[in-house]
């Protein structure tokens, strides 16, 4: 009894947890998305260690991620429960911020577009783009206004269909924010089976809560490096521009940052790491900001006074958990927080004057979210409202973190401040400098409303190059790549950028092809000759136009983004050429299927692999069977003294046991570097003989 109990228990987890999750990953902000409309608490994999999961900005960097939940809950008055078999005073339905139940959204339909496919990245071979897993596009439409458009369907247990399309952009102006355009029709439609119901609803209020978490960089699971949690956004400050039509406020918007932290001991403005080279691990400023909300179903122009309710909202009330479209005591305090209005003053406001640390604010351990709320409405049968909203992120940059941090942890008799003039004082220097992402925040908000005011076209970049391959060398590493992006009509050349041991950190450019360049040649191969040996080495390409498309910075190149070509493998300098012909070796010989383990299984296609060693830096090795049929021929190109064979013959057979023999041909002069003296002429050859046992 007690299994079957457990079984019953676990399958009801499952069947609220069933949803679907795409990524969009093609810009600077990069985020998951679910099937079912919102992005609720730990809702991507299901690990507590996920609490701040979501919204990376910059998205190049490890753990930049500044979203803990989000929550949509939709609620309307007087409802005819056909479940339940009465009216219902307040009745609303939820996803999140911790609550994801798919009998209250039901999910319909879930399609990434792409205006066109990720290029294919390899590295030495192997697949190495973060997109192979992270950028699934189900459908390619070249008519998309955007790099990408999410595209979300979901009924309701009230009647309401939710149709959801999130657009992103690769335009390096316009990477930092995605666009959320949501149409609630009244459908009746109230389950997974379809069934309908004919009802006006009244009332109805559409609301968004946001609980920001500036950053998991400096969360508390692996990734803290200061004395303080922000895990949950427990000193997030709240703030939000628009609440009163007539102040003449530019846009109506919730933002948020990381205050101050009662137990920290130090400024943790933009969360420096205090005991480390104090980078600043949380300088972001986050927020959204509303486009459209239809006036009426009837009158679909923009109404200013919405949203109606901004009210902060304590994130680990009783009202955001445990919530249940047949609790009535629940229902009724949560419809109450929904309608609530807008604050005296902001949460920002509120504790700065309180005179309390963020994390003191309201007595609440886990810190407040946001809100917006639209409405109320009245959708009699077929009738439909459409809200938008765009999502930004943005701050210092990567370098600007590291600098401003060292400067603040190091000391100095002066520090430059922002809009000119020094300070003295290194928290002054450092606040001021992290408070500049307001003004970048606010700017991004503007281009997300012209945006929309352009029926959401913005310039497109020239397209990426739609394939991309890195392959590790003796004395080079070699870059090549398709000419695909040539035929783009605002194509001009390409750049290429590189850096050194890990991606997680900032790319320099080497080189680049066009005008103004290192070359005005336009080619597709780029051999990297200043690696060092020792250290791993990841790349990215991008093309580029000549800059008059570029509405923000008029003249400065567009370029493709670099996400889309941004490698994940390391490539790295091999083993140097050998210097004699004579020294020419096969490894192992003989090769022994039972001691393949041995030889080269723990690397990839190792158990079947030999190794010819000490060759030259360019030759063809033809390998024949000891009756002198050929089976198959190696190009030798990198430059190393080495190069694989994975014992399949060119007709894709594995080879039989017996004695081989290899004819190893130069195919290019080559003089030692440091001498120049010839060590191979071009027509050399050599012999060499091996036994495979198998």
């Amino acid at each position: 009894m007690k299994r079957i109990v457990l079984l019953i228990i676990l399958l009801e987890v499952v069947s609220l947890f069933a949803d679907e999750t795409k990524w969009i990953a093609i810009g600077n902000l990069q985020s998951w998305f679910s099937s079912i409309g919102s992005e609720v608490e730990v809702g991507r994999r299901r690990l507590v260690s996920d609490q701040q999961d979501g919204l990376r900005w910059p998205a190049q960097f490890n753990y930049q991620d500044v979203e803990a939940a989000k929550a949509l809950w939709i609620g309307t008055t007087n409802f005819d429960d056909p479940v339940a078999g009465k009216q219902i005073a307040f009745k609303v339905v939820h996803i999140g911020p911790r609550i994801l139940n798919e009998k209250e959204f039901i999910p319909v339909e879930f399609k990434l577009f792409g205006k066109f496919d990720h290029p294919s990245v390899f590295v030495d071979g192997d697949p190495a783009t973060n997109l192979a897993f992270n950028d699934i596009v189900t459908d390619i439409d070249p008519n998309l206004p955007s790099d990408r458009m999410l595209y979300i369907k979901a009924n309701t247990a009230i009647g309401i269909t939710m149709t959801r399309k999130i657009y992103a952009y690769s335009n390096p102006n316009n990477s930092n924010y995605f666009i959320y355009d949501y149409v609630y029709k009244n459908t009746g439609i109230i389950d997974a089976q379809g069934t309908k119901i004919n009802k006006t609803l009244t009332d109805v209020v559409f609301f968004y809560q946001y609980r920001y978490a500036p950053t998991r960089e400096i969360g508390p699971y692996g990734f803290n490096f200061a004395p303080q949690s922000t895990s949950w956004g427990h000193s997030t400050m709240n703030d939000a521009r628009g609440e009163d039509p007539a102040a003449g406020d530019p846009f109506r918007a919730i933002f948020a940052w990381l205050g101050q932290h009662s137990k920290a001991g130090f400024d943790i403005i933009g969360g420096p790491n205090v005991n480390g080279d104090g980078h600043l691990g949380a300088s972001q400023y986050v927020g959204a900001v509303v486009l459209h909300a239809d006036k009426s179903p009837q009158d679909n122009s923009d109404d200013i006074t919405q949203p109606t309710t901004t009210m902060y909202l304590g994130s680990d009330e009783q009202i955001t958990s445990n919530n249940d479209m047949y609790n009535i005591g629940q229902m009724t305090a949560e419809y109450s927080a929904m309608t609530a209005g807008h604050p005296a003053q902001t949460h920002a406001q509120a504790v700065l004057a309180s005179g309390q640390f963020a994390d003191q604010f309201g007595g609440t351990p886990g810190g407040f979210s946001s809100t917006q709320g639209f409405g109320p409405y009245t959708l009699a049968p077929g009738d439909s409202v459409h809200i938008v909203i765009a999502e930004a992120v943005s701050g210092l940059s990567r370098k600007k973190d590291y600098e401003i941090g060292a400067n603040w942890l190091n000391g100095s008799s002066s520090y430059p401040l922002p809009q000119g003039g020094t300070t003295k004082d290194a928290d002054t220097y450092k606040d001021a400098w992290v408070f500049t992402g307001q003004d970048s925040l606010f700017q991004t908000f503007e281009r997300a409303i012209n945006t929309y005011q352009n029926n959401l076209v913005v310039p497109q970049p020239p397209l990426p190059p739609d394939n991309f391959q890195v392959n590790s060398g003796g004395d080079r590493i070699s870059l090549t790549w398709s000419s695909s992006a040539e035929f783009d009509p605002n194509f001009k050349g390409y750049k290429i950028y590189r850096a050194q041991g890990k991606p997680d950190t900032t790319f320099d450019l080497i080189y680049t092809m066009g005008p103004g360049g290192n070359t005005t040649d336009i080619s597709n191969k780029y051999d990297d000759k200043t690696a060092q040996r020792g250290f791993n080495y990841f790349y990215y390409i991008t093309s580029y136009d000549d800059g008059s498309n570029n509405l923000v910075h008029p003249g400065t190149p567009l370029e493709s983004s670099k996400f889309y070509t941004m490698t994940n493998k390391g490539a790295f300098l091999k083993r140097p050429a050998g210097r004699e012909l004579s020294k020419v070796r096969v490894v192992p010989n003989p090769f022994n299927i039972r001691a393949r383990n041995a030889q080269f299984g723990t690397l990839p296609g190792g158990k079947d692999k030999l190794l010819f060693v000490n060759l030259p830096p360019f030759c063809t090795i033809k390998i024949f069977t000891e009756r002198g049929d050929l089976i198959q021929t190696l190009e030798h190109n990198d430059g190393s003294g080495d190069q694989a064979w994975n014992s399949i013959t060119s007709s894709r057979q594995t080879v039989v046991s017996g004695l081989y023999i290899a004819l190893i041909e130069v195919t290019q002069n080559y003089n030692d570097p440091e001498t120049g003296v010839r060590l191979f002429t071009k027509g050399e050859s050599k012999f060499v003989k091996f036994i495979i046992i198998r």
